[in-house]
């Protein structure tokens, strides 16, 4: 028998704790190797992700997302998009920008850790390149979340500590 008892799942309207977590973590990893991070998305409502799809449809400016409302990561609080600031103060997405002049850009440093604390990047995606794009999707498909699953609350271990 299946089950019939698909309760409404409230969605959420926040970063997810975890997210929210690493996502500070990584400004601050990012801040020890003199990279100020710029986080300029996070959670999204359904209604914000409808108006980003219209870009470069049938409102002024490029396609920035095939996503419509309830189809991103974003609307679940599982995404964040980010940025460089550079020291003038500037908010950039130059992907070869080495602000701290370690022979590094930047940007790989940031992905680098990135992934390292969970995040997987919207570069390594096979179709649209969404370069600024971080996600943990903790194994759940945007249907899974469609469909009212969501993912555990907390990263902490028994004792508190990572």
């Amino acid at each position: 028998m299946g089950s019939n008892n698909k309760q409404t799942t409230p969605l959420p309207t926040d970063l997810h704790p975890i997210v929210k977590e690493r996502s500070n973590q990584l400004i601050q990893q990012a801040a020890k190797r003199g990279i100020v991070l710029v986080i300029t998305d996070g959670f999204r409502s359904a209604a914000d992700q409808d108006r980003l799809y219209e870009k470069g449809r049938t409102s002024e400016g490029n396609i920035v997302t095939y996503a419509k409302g309830g189809e991103s990561y974003h609307n679940f609080g599982l995404a964040i998009d980010f940025a460089l600031k550079t020291s003038a103060g500037d908010v950039i997405w130059d992907m070869n920008y080495d602000g701290n002049k370690n022979g590094v850009a930047d940007w790989t440093e940031v992905v680098k850790m990135a992934k390292s604390l969970g995040f997987q990047w919207g570069g390594d995606w096979a179709k649209f390149k969404d370069y600024p794009h971080l996600e943990m999707d903790f194994g759940l498909t945007i249907a899974d979340l469609q469909n009212g699953e969501r993912p555990p609350n907390s990263s902490l271990t028994a004792d508190g500590e990572q």
